[in-house]
């Protein structure tokens, strides 16, 4: 299965992208600080939902290519790797401005619930995001690959809804630290860049 050392790297590089403030980030919020920790958790977990939608597609999907041609699997890998340094490059020189909580009105949790996971579902930035980087931490000579993508895709959902819970609890301090520090969307796409790219060029590398 999945080694010690791919699994340490992939969870700090998710739990990385998870911290910073991003729209799944600041919708839970705004839901939270709207409607209370009860609406903010079900947004979370609505898009901790749309995320193990789209990692059991990449699942199936790649696992079918790969059992199919393993020189196409290699070659999807390649092309990731060229996507999430692509996502790095254009993040790092895009100019950000203050990072603001999204106008959300109060609602029940369900209907949260449902709002974040069709949110998910339907951005076609999260399927190719999802198709590009779980490839890059499947490696068919450790075993069974659906096994592999089952368990990094169960991994980004208990680490997203971790994350997102604790947003929804701390949502009013952590809001208000976002007002407080509205300048922090300036170095928002640097971070997220340099970890896009950082991860591409190190896969990329690894792979020679």
């Amino acid at each position: 299965m999945v080694s010690l050392g791919v699994l340490t790297t992939y969870m700090v590089v998710v739990l990385g992208l998870m911290v910073i403030p991003g729209p799944a980030t600041l919708l839970t919020l705004a839901r939270a600080v709207s409607g209370g920790k009860r609406v903010g958790l079900a947004t979370g977990i609505g898009i901790a939902a749309g995320d193990l939608f789209h990692t059991m597609m990449a699942t199936f999907g790649l696992s079918a290519l790969l059992a199919t041609s393993a020189l196409a699997f290699e070659i999807v890998k390649y092309a990731g790797v060229i996507y999430l340094i692509y996502l790095g490059f254009k993040a790092f020189v895009e100019k950000s401005g203050s990072i603001d909580l999204p106008t959300a009105q109060a609602i029940t949790p369900m209907r949260a619930f449902r709002q974040g996971f069709f949110t998910e579902i339907l951005n076609p930035k999260t399927a190719l995001f999802f198709l590009a980087f779980l490839p890059q931490f499947i490696h068919p000579e450790s075993g069974s690959v659906i096994g592999q993508f089952a368990l990094l895709g169960a991994i980004f959902v208990i680490l997203s809804i971790g994350v997102t819970s604790l947003l929804a609890v701390g949502a009013g301090s952590i809001g208000g630290w976002l007002r407080r520090n509205r300048t922090i969307g300036r170095w928002q796409g640097k971070v997220i860049g340099t970890i896009y790219v950082a991860l591409g060029l190190r896969l990329a590398l690894q792979q020679q």
